[in-house]
């Protein structure tokens, strides 16, 4: 049996092997105040966590070596909180991420940097459960939650399995430290690569909840005049009661969906005008930039 000080030395090892494994995938962000981590999502660019990021002036990653890269913003989507930089890699290497949600209870090690340098944090996953719709209105793949001291400069870092494969971005939720999950960043990152940002559905009506005698209706309390509801003959007042065949069940599940797949397509709508029934079609159309 393996004396208790071998066994500790040899997990610190294995620790310790981690973290270094991961370390070439590591940087620093720098957006005007703000110091925040990322890493090389493949060669050319760096994914961090996109609320760290100043609204404006020049960004740059900074090495373990002191050096400083230009970086240029090439796309960022505010809800699943994933901003893309194109940047120069050179030197550095992509992160591996793991296909597996991990376990309840297994370790997860954060590694970041502090002005270059790579850092770490060791905890465990202390919520492993399904899919999620962030406050902003992102999918979220997995909700992975992490028992471990996260400093905001650590926002935008790996977060680690035992194996040393990334689980996913590590970030600062409301109440606890949440992690992006690898299969959220490998859905959101090609398209911010390609397009800039993430199309959202956009109906251009603004939504109240009312209590019907017979279910949920959403009442129509704004039409954009340029939108797809005006054009589609929607008008204030009206009463959305279903939604493709079904009747409405919530606002909150209209509005969820109005994910990016659903921009260009044609729903059918029910509502209620002045106590009479109109069905119309509407085609949802992509929401602009605010």
């Amino acid at each position: 049996m393996a004396e208790p000080n071998a066994i500790l030395a040899s997990f610190s090892s294995a620790i310790a092997g981690v973290a270094a494994g991961a370390a070439p995938a590591i940087v620093s962000v720098h957006s005007r105040r703000s110091r925040a981590s990322g890493f090389v999502w493949k060669q050319g660019f760096v994914v961090t966590a996109d609320e760290t990021l100043a609204d404006e002036g020049e960004v740059a990653i900074q090495l373990a070596d002191g050096t400083t890269r230009p970086a240029a913003i090439a796309g960022r989507d505010h809800t699943t909180d994933i901003a893309l930089l194109k940047v120069d890699t050179t030197g550095l290497t992509p992160a591996k991420f793991a296909t597996a949600v991990p376990a309840l209870g297994s370790l997860a090690l954060v590694v970041a940097a502090q002005r270059g340098h790579p850092a770490a944090s060791l905890g465990i996953v202390s919520l492993a459960a399904g899919g999620w719709r962030s406050l902003r209105g992102g999918e979220i793949d997995s909700r992975i939650e992490l028992d471990v001291r996260l400093p905001h400069s650590y926002q935008g870092g790996l977060a680690l399995d035992a194996s040393g494969e990334a689980i996913g971005m590590a970030v600062l939720g409301p109440r606890h430290v949440l992690v992006i999950p690898a299969a959220t960043i490998a859905r959101v990152a090609p398209k911010l690569e390609t397009h800039g940002r993430i199309a959202r559905g956009y109906l251009g009506v603004g939504l109240q909840p009312v209590k019907l005698d017979d279910g949920i209706g959403a009442m129509v309390m704004s039409v954009d005049k340029s939108g797809p509801s005006a054009a589609a003959g929607i008008r204030q007042g009206d009463v959305i009661v279903g939604w493709n065949g079904e009747a409405l069940s919530s606002v909150r599940a209209l509005m969820r969906s109005l994910g990016p797949d659903s921009v260009g397509t044609t729903v059918d709508v029910a509502i209620h005008r002045g106590g009479e029934p109109v069905k119309l079609k509407v085609t949802i159309g992509e929401r602009p930039e605010t």
